[in-house]
């Protein structure tokens, strides 16, 4: 996106002339003849530098300056000024303006000026994007375990890591850790230290996520003012994550193909190719081979995102880790609330390894969080701990649906359909039309059940 320049004077002339020779270097312009209208215009238009005079008609514009300031503390102000006046120019150098020149000045002065300008402000960006990160590296790309599985895992992302373009599709359940293993992948590669652009695909409707990816043309729709980069673009060189890709529309389904295909897009209402070298991972929850079969997910998308599949292992299948992720979990929550709980009571530990844990290690780090908040002893007891944990006290074993509810011999067949509505519902989190196609009934007959069975969503 070409950078854009507010030019504030009240000459006319001097206006037009700056217009026309920062538009022939590439530059796009604005430009107003007073203090009222650059404030104005800031506000609507995305503005990277502005080259303000001192003496408007309504406004000084120091005062211009530093109401500048106010709004955007990264706008590149540099001031002209027909006086050759020292206090002047410390008074903006202090109130914020990048550096100042005097009229009358060499064009070629004022083009060096502004690309040191325009270049500072891209170094900032970018060592925030490097510090920001740095941190992401530090504290989000490390898996935790010692079980055979997530061994098999951080094997597996070891060797994808090592190479540079190739596609990874991501699955598991929700909360076993599909965007931690997206971090790892892209901090163990040779991308590093290029941007990972990150999208959830079900929480934006697919008007908006078009412009998210692809970004948009100035015009390409009513309220696009300015042209905007899309993530992909903003990923070149990088990783773009793309998590929940089972909820993408088709339409977006067959131009995410193109990018993986060609690695060129175009932006929305843009008429020109754009290259870019970027990685795609995708994360989902849903089995997408099924998907395919029902003409809900493209086959060639499909194939060709899975060339790397990771599959993250529900903490059920995990036992080993259970504990261990809980300490770690304890010590990061004993920082952040100043409490000093050095584990669990014997009868915790025995709650926390037999429990199912259907929100995988999401749920485990709520449950920790909850305890530690309640718990006023050194060690965190049942009592802290949630119903659902507790109720384990009460069953013969841990490994079924839901705690005790689980079918037995001597049950009559209705009471048997009523466990099983109870584990189906629990397990699909209560989504009717999920569990109305898994039991191969309509909605109507399940709510009759639920009805006749008093289950409720608790």
């Amino acid at each position: 996106m070409k950078p854009s320049i507010l030019i504030v004077d009240d000459d006319e002339v001097m206006r037009q002339t700056l217009s026309d020779v920062l538009k022939r270097r590439g530059y796009e312009t604005f430009s107003v003849g007073s203090g009222h209208e650059a404030l104005a215009t800031i506000k609507k238009n995305e503005t990277d530098l502005i080259l303000l005079d001192m003496r408007l008609p309504d406004i000084d514009g120091l005062e211009v300056l530093k109401k500048i300031k106010e709004f955007d503390t990264e706008i590149i102000v540099i001031i002209m000024t027909a006086y050759s006046d020292v206090q002047t120019a410390v008074s903006s150098m202090k109130s914020g303006a990048y550096d100042y020149i005097n009229k009358p000045f060499e064009l070629e002065e004022l083009k060096l000026l502004i690309e040191k300008g325009l270049e500072t402000k891209s170094l900032i960006h970018e060592v925030r994007r490097l510090h920001r990160q740095q941190n992401e590296k530090n504290l989000n790309s490390h898996i935790y375990g010692v079980s055979p599985q997530i061994h098999y895992v951080k094997e597996l992302i070891s060797m994808i890591s090592k190479t540079y373009k190739t596609s990874v599709l991501i699955q598991g359940e929700s909360g076993t850790g599909k965007e931690l293993a997206a971090n790892a992948i892209h901090y163990h590669s040779k991308r590093s230290d290029q941007p990972l652009m990150k999208i959830n695909c079900s929480a934006i409707p697919d008007s908006l996520l078009e412009s998210e990816l692809f970004g948009y043309e100035r015009g390409a729709f009513t309220d696009a003012k300015n042209g905007k980069k899309g993530l992909i673009e903003l990923a070149d060189g990088g990783t773009l994550f793309l998590d929940e890709i089972g909820d993408m529309n088709p339409f977006l389904q067959s131009k995410i193909l193109r990018v993986l295909e060609g690695q060129t897009f175009m932006r929305v209402g843009g008429e020109k190719e754009i290259k870019v070298d970027v990685r795609i991972i995708a994360a989902t929850n849903k089995d997408l081979e099924a998907m395919v079969r029902e003409g809900l997910f493209r086959k060639d998308l499909y194939y060709r995102l899975k060339v790397m599949v990771v599959e993250m292992p529900p903490l059920r299948d995990r036992v080993e880790d259970i504990l261990l992720l809980s300490n770690l979990f304890i010590e990061e929550n004993n920082r952040e609330y100043n409490k000093n709980i050095k584990g669990f009571s014997e009868e915790a530990k025995k709650l926390m390894i037999q429990y199912n844990w259907p929100g995988n290690v999401r749920e485990l780090r709520n449950v920790i969080e909850r305890a530690m908040i309640l718990s006023d002893q050194e060690v965190i007891i049942p009592k802290y701990l949630p119903f659902e944990l507790k109720q384990m006290e009460k069953c013969p074993n841990g490994h079924f649906e839901h705690p005790c509810l689980s079918i037995k011999d001597d049950m009559s067949l209705e009471k048997m359909e009523e466990i099983h509505l109870s584990n189906v519902l629990r397990k699909l989190e209560w989504n009717k039309s999920k569990a109305s196609k898994v039991l191969g009934v309509s909605r109507a007959t399940l709510r009759a059940k639920i009805k006749k069975y008093h289950l409720e969503n608790n």
